[in-house]
This record gives C-alpha cells, sequence and structure tokens, in this order.
C-alpha cells in the first residue's frame, strides 16, 4: 500500500512541477516559471537587413531553390534547365552537374538529409491542374561523382478535388517548399488565394503517393522556400507577400513532428520588391537566400542576387540553452 501511495505521490507532484507558458525570454509574454513551452509566445515585429547582397551569374537568373552541402551552396532554375550549380559563398559558380535523363517541368525546391539531395517538380501556379507532383531523389555520393542515380516519388494532395484550369496564381495547390526528416517528406504549399501555408506529409520512398493534410500557418505571405535544422528542432521558411514584402517564417522549439507546438515568430526583411526563392544555413545562424530576376524597368530593377542575413539575436539563445 504504502509504494501505490508513494507512486501516486510522484506522478503527482511530477505533474504539479510543470508549468505550461511562454518559455523564449526574447517574446512579449514571456513567462520565467514556464517549464514547458505551450507555443503562446508572442514577438514584436524586427525588420532584418542582410549583411551583405551578391549579384548571382546570368546562369541562375530563375534561382528557386538551395541547400548547404559540401561547402558549396546549390541552386537551380525552375524551368528546362536540369543543371544544379554549385556556389561559393561570394556566389561565384564552382560546379556544375547536369541531371541528364529528367525534365524540369517547374523544379521549385531542392532540400536535403543525410545522405540524399532532393528536388521538388511541383510547380503549380500557370493552371493549377497539374497532376504529375513528383520529387527526385538523388544519392549524394553518386551525385558528387556527376553519375546521379535518380529515384521518383510521386504525390497527390489528400483535398484537391478540383483540377480544371485556373488563371495564373490563383491556386492553393501550389507548392515552392519542402523538408525531408528521417522516413517522410513535409511539404509547405504556397497559397496564392489565402497567403497562407498548408503542411502536407507523404513517406519518403519511391512510388505513388497521397500527401495528407496536416496543418496551417497563417504567413501572411506566399511560402517558396525552407530550410530544416533537424537537431535543434527549427525550421525557417521565406518567401515575400503579393505586395513585394519579403519575411521569413520560423518554427523552432517544438514537439516532434508537431511543429506548430512550439515558437512561431514572423520576420520582415529589408528587400522589397525582391522575389525571394531559397533559403540555406551552414550554421543555423546564419542564412544565405536567393531571389530570382525580377525586372520591370523603369520601375523595378532586381537582379538575381544572394543575400545573407545574421538571426544570431534571434536564435542563438535558444541554440546555447541546456
Amino acid at each position: 500500500m504504502k509504494k501505490v501511495i508513494f507512486f501516486f505521490f510522484i506522478v503527482f507532484t511530477s505533474a504539479y512541477s510543470q508549468v505550461s507558458g511562454c518559455t523564449d525570454p526574447l517574446s512579449k509574454n514571456y513567462n520565467p516559471k514556464a517549464t514547458q513551452n505551450n507555443g503562446s509566445c508572442l514577438y514584436k515585429n524586427i525588420k532584418v537587413k542582410p549583411e551583405y547582397s551578391i549579384k548571382l551569374s546570368d546562369s541562375v537568373k530563375e534561382t528557386s531553390g538551395l541547400i548547404a552541402f559540401d561547402n558549396l551552396l546549390w541552386t537551380h532554375n525552375d524551368d528546362h534547365d536540369k543543371t544544379i550549380y554549385g556556389l561559393d559563398s561570394i556566389g561565384k559558380i564552382r560546379r556544375k552537374i547536369i541531371l541528364e535523363h529528367n525534365v524540369n517541368n517547374d523544379w521549385e525546391e531542392i532540400s536535403q538529409d543525410s545522405t540524399h539531395i532532393y528536388i521538388g517538380d511541383f510547380g503549380n501556379n500557370a493552371k493549377g491542374n497539374r497532376t504529375d507532383f513528383k520529387i527526385l531523389k538523388i544519392n549524394k555520393t553518386a551525385f558528387l561523382n556527376e553519375n546521379p542515380s535518380v529515384e521518383t516519388i510521386s504525390f497527390k494532395y489528400s483535398d484537391q478535388t478540383d483540377f480544371s484550369a485556373k488563371k495564373p496564381n490563383t491556386t492553393n495547390f501550389d507548392c515552392e517548399a519542402f523538408i525531408v526528416s528521417k522516413d517522410s517528406i513535409y511539404l509547405f504549399t504556397k497559397q496564392w488565394k489565402s497567403s497562407q501555408t498548408n503542411i502536407y506529409v507523404l513517406p519518403n520512398r519511391t512510388g505513388n503517393h497521397i500527401a495528407q493534410f496536416k496543418s496551417t500557418i497563417n504567413t501572411k505571405g506566399l511560402v517558396t522556400g525552407a530550410v530544416f535544422l533537424e537537431n535543434k528542432k527549427t525550421i525557417v521558411l521565406c518567401g515575400y507577400s503579393k505586395t513585394g514584402k519579403s519575411f521569413l517564417y520560423l518554427l523552432y522549439d517544438f514537439k516532434n513532428g508537431d511543429f506548430l507546438s512550439g515558437n512561431k515568430r514572423r520576420i520582415s526583411l529589408k528587400l522589397p520588391f525582391h522575389q525571394i526563392e531559397g533559403i540555406a544555413t551552414k550554421d543555423g545562424l546564419h542564412y544565405f537566400i536567393t531571389n530570382e530576376s525580377l525586372i520591370r524597368k523603369p520601375i523595378l530593377n532586381n537582379p538575381q542576387q544572394m543575400h545573407c542575413l545574421n538571426l544570431s539575436s534571434v536564435l542563438s539563445q535558444y541554440f546555447n540553452q541546456p
């Protein structure tokens, strides 16, 4: 009987000692007594200016994705070009690897895990009625040896039922961002109507799959890229609003695959009318983003560029916590 009483005492005191609330000291509603992050943190609006910006080669005018791998930043164009370009940190092209025997219908994103590179051929803004969404999966060793063997992961959205042709840039089933986590792939859609993003999940294996709806984030803009730091439980999305305001959207300190259970913070960028498309990081604190060429003279003159952002003031305290 004493053992039973002691057991319930331990359970009760353990539950009682856990205080749920906002655990981020940088938030407006930080609760220093909170021991469990319940995702309620609110933040003041801030704007981040790039530390530097560099014009990229005309070979990557339509840069559409970005990853950091093998001491280079790899990007690609979103239409026809089958080349993956390896850039150094000042934007110079150092390597070119061509994915022969593959078609670039609309490559919108590049992602990775420890063993493979993934390319998302799922752009759908033209008519909103594509039925051939796919993700190319490439072994990293074979890729670097310039002998890439490509596997294909095909999918459909679980809740897309209308496949009639739409006007350009009006569908909610466009996609330009995804991440890979163990045996799953998570898509972040580019919703032209709602300016939100839906998260879908599908298996990380070859074949035909149904991407299952998971949740919605009100990003107040069009999501165009994603980078995932799995060991730090951090996802950083990039994008721009319909009025040309570029932004980042951070998800961090979440529980397992529940990306909305932790902190959610939107950060504005001092890059007006830049069509931000790709994002990558080498250390989790400094980020590279690219924008494709957007020139409408005499009003707009933003050529393809790469920008370096320092998010140490936002993330270093979280990364360094015990």
